[in-house]
C-alpha cells in the first residue's frame, strides 16, 4: 500500500503567517501538524512509500524539513505550481501524482493539515476489512459548520449519499479528507475526463459513491482542520491541554504566561501577560496583554493589548504615546 500526504495548499486564510511557510509545518506543541501524520505512517508496516504532494513554492522547505527528520518513508512529489490560481485542484494533483509516480497499488490519502485524534492504523484496518473505498467521518455537531465540508449519510457504515458543501445539510457527519482507495478505485482520470470539479476530493467521492461501494470509518476522537487562525489555536490548546511551552532560548521577564501558550526560540516577553497564544521565533512582546493571538517571527509589539489578532512577520507595533 502507498500513501499520499496532501501538502500543496497555499493556506490563504492563515496569511500572513502561511504566505511564506506551509501550514503543515506550523508547530503544534513540540511537533508539527504533518509530522504527526508522518509518524503514524512510518509506524505502519503496511505503508511501503509515502508521497508528500506539494508545490514548487514550498518544495524546498519540505525537502529541508524531511532531510532534518528521522523519517525514512516520505519523499516529495512536486506539482508545477507556485501560486494559488495555478493549482490543479486536489483531484487534479492526485491524478498527476498517480501518473508521475506510477502508482498501481492501494492508496491511502491524508490531508497534511489534518490533526486527528484517532490512530491512522485503525483506519487502515477498516479500509482493508471493507475491501472498498473508505473515508473517515466526524460529527461536527453544527449544521452551519457542516456546510463547509463534504456531508455523508450512512446505512450502517456504507455511504449512501455524499454531498460536497451542501447549502442545507441533512446531518452534521462530515468527511475529513482521510481516504482509502483500492487500486481499482483510482479513477481520477476517468472522473476528470467527464469534466467534473478538480478542486475538492469530496466531489470525487460523491461521483465514486454513485458507481461503487464507499464505506465510512466514524470516530469520536478530536479532529482539527488547520485552516483558520481559530482552528489553529484550538488545535494548540488541545495538544497543550492547559500547559505552556517556552523554548530554552526564549526570555520571559516579569510576565504572566497563562494556559496554552507557545513561546518559540529567541522570543522575548517582558512585562506582559499572555494567554492562549503563540509567539514565533525572535519576536518581542513588551508591556502588552495578549489573548488568542498569533504573532509571527521577528515581530516587535510594545504597549499594545491584542485579542484574536494575527500579526505578520517582522511587524512593528507600538502605542506611539
Amino acid at each position: 500500500m502507498k500513501a499520499v500526504v496532501l501538502a500543496g495548499g497555499y493556506a490563504t486564510r492563515l496569511w500572513p503567517i502561511t504566505k511564506h511557510r506551509p501550514k503543515m509545518l506550523l508547530p503544534i506543541g513540540e511537533t508539527t501538524v504533518i509530522d504527526r501524520i508522518f509518524g503514524a505512517l512510518e509506524a505502519d508496516d503496511r505503508i511501503e512509500e509515502v508521497y508528500v504532494s506539494t508545490n514548487e513554492r514550498f518544495a524546498e522547505e519540505f525537502e529541508r524539513h524531511l532531510a532534518e527528520s528521522a523519517f525514512e518513508k516520505p519523499v516529495l512529489s512536486v506539482e508545477e505550481t507556485v501560486e494559488e490560481d495555478e493549482k490543479f485542484g486536489v483531484v487534479g494533483a492526485l491524478r498527476q501524482l498517480v501518473d508521475r509516480e506510477g502508482i498501481d497499488d492501494d492508496l491511502l490519502v491524508v490531508a497534511g493539515d489534518n490533526l486527528i485524534g484517532f490512530d491512522l492504523s485503525d483506519f487502515v484496518d477498516f479500509f482493508e476489512d471493507r475491501g472498498s473505498a473508505a473515508l473517515a467521518a466526524y460529527d461536527v455537531g453544527d449544521r452551519e459548520k457542516a456546510k463547509s465540508y463534504g456531508l455523508v449519510e450512512l446505512d450502517g457504515d456504507r455511504v449512501v449519499e455524499f454531498q460536497e458543501k451542501p447549502e442545507e445539510p441533512n446531518s452534521t457527519l462530515v468527511s475529513i479528507a482521510c481516504y482509502g482507495f483500492p487500486r481499482r478505485s483510482l479513477r481520477f482520470e476517468e472522473y476528470l475526463k467527464d469534466g467534473h470539479n478538480p478542486d475538492e476530493p469530496g466531489w470525487f467521492l460523491q461521483w465514486l459513491q454513485s458507481r461503487e461501494p464507499v464505506h465510512a470509518f466514524t470516530f469520536e476522537e478530536p479532529w482539527f482542520d488547520i485552516g483558520t487562525p481559530r482552528s489553529y489555536l484550538e488545535a494548540i490548546a488541545w495538544e497543550l491541554n492547559g500547559d505552556s511551552v517556552i523554548a530554552e532560548s526564549a526570555t520571559v521577564e516579569r510576565s504572566t504566561i497563562g494556559e496554552n501558550v507557545h513561546v518559540m526560540a529567541d522570543a522575548e516577553i517582558v512585562d506582559s501577560t499572555l494567554d492562549r497564544s503563540i509567539v514565533f521565533e525572535g519576536a518581542t512582546i513588551d508591556g502588552c496583554e495578549i489573548h488568542e493571538t498569533i504573532i509571527d517571527e521577528g515581530t516587535r509589539i510594545e504597549d499594545i493589548d491584542l485579542a484574536g489578532a494575527l500579526i505578520g512577520a517582522h511587524t512593528q507595533l507600538t502605542n506611539g504615546e
